[in-house]
């Protein structure tokens, strides 16, 4: 496989935004791929100013999307972009990420993957056509432990899985800080940018996504309850759901963004007929396994255990003790991803660790359980809600 710097170009990501500067820290990490242009913020001003200060010249720092797709689909194929990350607010997912598509160029973009269902529907459609790479990232799927946790039990140590318990406690909008200025919260709580659901949109989809992952199963049917406690949010900051999976195993998922005391304690615990297994996000670096009839054990992360899974060496970058974080998942969808990129552009077949990263079928299921969730969760009059398709 020849052996060159991917170009990325980014549409959101300003110095003004939080996740942004996430994504590129950890699209830099393994030296694969390199910022060349972006259009960094909706405000000219805000984009230029964020362009410099990483270093991009002047001529390739754009005021929209719009300009930046157009002069960079003008430059010589050795120049320009070859895929886009886009870090925006939900509303504005869609028609940049189908720009790109129509462009030859490749995408990233965070959860959810669009605005609505119909839309990751068209963005589905397009990516079959196309033959190019989207990647979301629901960055749990990027850890370590994660893709050990997946691998054990796909391998049947767990017997026939019963029960899983997935939630995502954070507490950062017990009050109703959005009607401040300088935080985040701002457009994640209004319908008209970020969709129909606010927590179950914003965190639920990672907890329902790890669920779906570690166990290889899809959700079936969702009995729901969604609540805002804040007066005046228009929208849910929290909300509980029984889920019906496949082969008969039965899930709890819990998400809440008015749980004081939390910040990001997503966790899982997975439970089958001969054993079960519990991953912490706070603890990133441990499995707890547990049988019948032995004390618990507790299965350690790092580039030196031989015991770990091949899916999960391959992921690894640090030797045990060493914590692999929040960044380095996030680096392992872009190392996946970019890995999968130059094999798509050499004509080669990726391996499977290269393509183990979530795609575009991912997103639309994310669209699928927020359609469900929000279905079920403001009806009290209909116990069990199918599936949206």
């Amino acid at each position: 496989m020849k052996s060159r710097k991917l170009k990325m170009g980014m549409v959101g990501g300003g110095l003004t935004g939080f996740i942004g500067a996430i994504h590129l820290r950890a699209a830099l990490m393994e030296n694969k791929i390199e910022l060349v242009c972006g259009c960094f913020s909706s405000k000219p001003e805000v984009s230029k100013e964020s362009g410099r200060f990483y270093n991009l010249p002047d001529n390739r720092i754009y005021s929209s999307y719009q300009e930046m797709f157009a002069r960079e689909i003008a430059l010589p194929e050795e120049e320009r972009m070859d895929f886009v990350v886009i870090v925006t607010p939900n509303n504005h997912h869609f028609e940049p990420a189908m720009l790109a598509l129509d462009n030859g160029m490749h995408v990233v973009v965070d959860k959810p993957m669009t605005f609505s269902l119909e839309e990751a529907k068209i963005l589905q459609q397009k990516v079959t056509e196309t033959g190019l790479i989207l990647a979301v990232t629901h960055v749990y799927a990027g850890y370590p432990a994660v893709k050990e946790m997946k691998t054990r039990i796909t391998a049947g140590e767990l017997g026939k899985l019963r029960r899983i318990y997935v939630e995502y406690p954070q507490g950062w909008l017990a009050e109703r800080i959005e009607i401040e200025s300088g935080n985040n919260a701002g457009w994640r709580t209004d319908p008209k940018l970020s969709g129909k659901a606010g927590c179950m949109g914003d965190i639920g989809t990672h907890a329902w996504h790890l669920c779906e992952y570690i166990s290889g199963l899809k959700v079936k049917e969702m009995c729901a309850e969604l609540n805002t406690f804040v007066p005046g949010r228009p929208i849910d900051d929290d909300g509980t759901a029984m889920m019906r999976m496949e082969q008969g195993v039965k899930a709890l998922l819990a998400a809440s963004q008015i749980a004081i005391g939390n910040a990001n304690n997503i966790s899982i615990r997975v439970y089958g007929e001969k054993g079960s297994l519990k991953w912490v996000q706070e603890d990133p670096n441990k499995l707890f396994f547990n049988t019948s009839h032995t004390p618990e054990q507790i299965i350690y992360i790092g580039g030196d255990y031989p015991y770990l899974s091949q899916r999960a060496q391959w992921n690894i970058r640090t030797p045990g003790g060493h914590p692999e974080g929040f960044i380095e998942a996030f680096a392992n969808i872009y190392r996946n991803f970019a890995l999968t990129v130059a094999a798509h552009k050499a004509g080669e077949h990726p391996t499977a660790e290269m393509l183990d990263f979530p795609d575009v079928n991912d997103g639309v299921r994310g669209m699928q359980f927020i359609e469900t969730i929000v279905k079920a969760g403001w009806n009290d009059d209909t116990k069990w809600v199918s599936w949206v398709e």
